[in-house]
């Protein structure tokens, strides 16, 4: 599994065409392993806007442009369900997103090296830059980080660029993977990579959208049209193929929400959204939503979210937070990928909530103890620079 010397990979090739693109994925096909990267634009768009894949195996270094006429992505998604091929990625989240709105297919098996580096104990979400410089000796060039991928031709530079990203990638896996393979940690980080694996990961359901607004409101009726309200941003945001915030602000849904307007003249006083769409088709498939979630029957609103009964106790809260701090230390594991500060809410308030952190190695890391320091049975105490539990049984 060992990763080539530096002088010995040889220059990246710009692929632009399917038959050069068949040959590279016919020589990956044989690799235990593949690094590979994407630079994407969305700025201006919902959907992300594909312009490269940069993909690394023991002999080849590659760029594709996603953008070639004529160019078929075929190959690569053959070699992406190549199950005897490992896809190394970093931080894969939107990456793989972009492959599964395009094939409904996680590329597979996966392995997420910003992932593997907080089970490793490199911290909360590690930068790629320090990782590569922790493991690889080597720096990135952040001049093109922000370049436009989508104009034509790539230069030099940009070509040089994203290759250096999966390059560096395969010494990173290589060094990662066999200290987690020492530490008996391969097991965590493959529980990780279930959920990324799932393709409902990625899928936005219009339906959902309105819970990542986060109303503190109980009132159903008005989560009803809260719902409504959210759902056709989302379908109409999709359709038009631009940001949902630039199409109407989080804001402005929910004073939508609450004024719940029965005319285009209504729904126009709103503020920030645009009078020429309250007035066209849009306007009204979003009044008729709106309508219709004000006529639903009482058995048809949703739950408002749930939330503990009663507030936890700061200190417990507190207490909770140093053992996790002083688990994950002696563990040397990224507190955020043990448990959130939600989790550690719910746990002082909740008997035993349904989170991570009372599942599979995180409950052996933190979770058991942290139920023995709620239910009385150990105590923090410090010992020199070290927290330490101390049964109380």
């Amino acid at each position: 599994m060992n990763a080539p010397a530096r002088a010995t990979l040889p220059p990246p090739v710009l692929i632009e065409t399917t038959e050069a693109l068949a040959a590279l994925c016919a020589r990956l096909a044989s690799a235990g392993f593949v690094t590979v990267d994407t630079e994407f634009m969305r700025e201006r768009t919902y959907w992300p806007e594909l312009c490269v894949v940069q993909i690394a195996g023991p002999e080849d270094v590659a760029v594709i442009d996603a953008q070639a006429p004529g160019l078929d992505l075929a190959p690569l998604y053959a070699l992406f369900d190549n199950t005897a091929v490992t896809k190394v990625f970093h931080a894969a989240r939107q990456d793989i997103e972009i492959f599964v709105l395009r094939t409904g297919r996680v590329p597979t098996p996966l392995f997420d090296t910003q992932i593997a580096a907080m089970v490793a104990g490199f911290g909360d979400q590690v930068g790629y830059d320090a990782l590569v410089g922790a493991l690889a000796g080597a720096s990135i060039d952040k001049a093109f980080r922000f370049s436009d991928w989508s104009a034509r031709p790539l230069s030099a530079q940009q070509i040089a660029y994203a290759a250096a990203d999966v390059t560096h990638l395969r010494k990173v896996y290589v060094k990662l993977r066999a200290r987690l393979e020492r530490e008996g940690r391969l097991e965590w980080v493959a529980e990780e990579m279930a959920a990324l694996a799932d393709p409902a990961t990625y899928r936005v359901d219009p339906e959902e959208a309105w819970i990542r607004l986060k109303s503190r409101s109980g009132n159903r009726r008005f989560l009803a049209v809260l719902r409504a309200v959210a759902a056709w941003r989302e379908r109409e945001a999709q359709r038009i193929n631009i940001p949902r915030q630039r199409l109407v602000k989080d804001e402005t849904v929910l004073e939508i929400a609450a004024q719940a307007p029965t005319d285009a003249a209504q729904l126009a006083r709103a503020r920030g959204f645009p009078r020429s769409v309250a007035e066209g088709k849009a306007g009204a498939a979003l009044l008729a939503a709106i309508a219709e979630a004000k006529a639903l029957p009482e058995s048809a609103l949703p739950e408002a979210p749930e939330r503990n009964g009663t507030r936890p106790s700061p200190a417990l809260v507190a207490l909770l937070k140093v053992l996790l701090a002083a688990k994950c230390d002696e563990h040397h594991v990224a507190q955020k990928l043990v448990a959130s500060s939600d989790d550690i809410d719910r746990l002082a308030g909740e008997n035993e909530p349904a989170i991570p952190a009372l599942h599979g190695w995180r409950r052996r890391v933190f979770g058991e103890d942290a139920l023995a320091l709620k239910a009385g049975r150990v105590a923090l105490a410090a010992q020199g620079r070290r927290i330490r539990l101390v049964p109380l049984e």
